[in-house]
């Protein structure tokens, strides 16, 4: 029921390290002090703050995912100024705000997507445009440049400079990407026969937008194929009254249980008997070679009060 729950409300399960949460943290209170100050001097008031609330959140994308493809510089400048034009023409051309507001932010998603610049807090400057005080509607269209693109350049220059001190969260992305092709230049790949035109092809077949990059795509393949190397069960690590876990996701999960070992007469080959104690085919057992339940099995658990938990290996460490 947890788990399920977890997965129905997009509760990811990976670590980020406290030392990542802080350094993203401080990027973005830097950025942030940049794109008040200068939104307050190029607009006073109330206003100002509707302009740093989505700035806000281009802070997020771009100190806590500077590598994502929503926080790379077309997007963050293309998805503020296309957004606040639209945002301004909304304002003025369309006299019923309840109109205005949702076409705004409608047509910014509209143009971002088509102008290859999808950038979410572009929706909030935007609307924005059109919901903001008699400041933001007397500006007209100077909006787009005091204070949106005054602010968007400050906090690309924030994240250029800042990230840049930390080389794996080099900003934009190609400069962390550049490093990682020299190292992989001196050590080679691991992904084998993948290319560039597998992930291209592969992302298209989805018809969808993928908030991760290829290269992240590929480092993700290359440390999950190193980790099931490290970390794959050999037939002689099995061990009587340990349990392994066949590493599956949803209703494919299972969890089995050596009870015994069983030689046959026939062909002398040393088999083992388990039950299954948890997920697919619960309560049910069997009968297999140690070879095949090595290739079943992904790694060894142990029950930690009413979950499953991985056992830590020396590789681990």
């Amino acid at each position: 029921m947890k788990e399920k729950l977890m997965q129905y409300l997009g509760i990811e399960r990976y670590r980020v390290g406290h030392s990542e949460k802080l350094i993203s943290a401080l990027g973005a209170f830097l950025g942030i002090a940049l794109i008040f100050y200068s939104s307050a001097y190029f607009l006073q008031g109330a206003s100002s703050y509707l302009i740093v609330a989505s700035m806000g959140a281009s802070a997020v994308l771009l100190f806590a995912v500077p590598h994502g493809p929503l926080s790379q510089p077309w997007p963050l400048i293309g998805g503020h100024l296309i957004s606040a034009a639209i945002g301004v023409s909304s304002a003025k051309f369309v006299p019923d705000i309840f109109i205005a507001a949702p076409l705004a932010v409608g047509l910014a998603v509209a143009a971002m997507y088509y102008c290859h610049c999808i950038h979410p807090p572009g929706g909030a400057t935007a609307l924005s445009a059109v919901v903001g005080s008699t400041a933001v509607h007397e500006l007209g269209y100077q909006f787009i440049v005091t204070p949106v693109l005054i602010n968007v350049i400050a906090i690309l220059s924030v994240a250029i400079v800042f990230n840049y001190v930390f080389k794996w969260r080099r900003y934009p992305a190609y400069l962390a990407q550049r490093a990682k092709s020299k190292d992989t230049a001196k050590t080679g790949s691991s992904h084998g026969t993948i290319t560039h035109e597998d992930f291209v092809y592969a992302l298209s077949e989805l018809e969808t937008f993928i908030d991760i990059s290829e290269n992240e795509l590929l480092k993700i393949y290359d440390l999950v194929t190193q980790r099931q190397q490290e970390t794959a069960i050999r037939y002689q690590e099995l061990q009587h009254g340990h349990y392994y876990s066949n590493g599956e996701n949803g209703d494919l999960w299972s969890v089995r249980q050596i009870v015994d070992w069983a030689e046959t007469e026939d062909s002398g080959e040393e088999k083992l008997i388990y039950k299954v104690v948890a997920g697919a085919d619960r309560r049910s057992s069997g009968v297999m070679s140690k070879n095949e339940f090595s290739r079943w099995a992904r790694h060894e658990v142990m029950r930690d009060e009413n979950n499953w938990r991985r056992v830590e290996n020396e590789a681990d460490l």
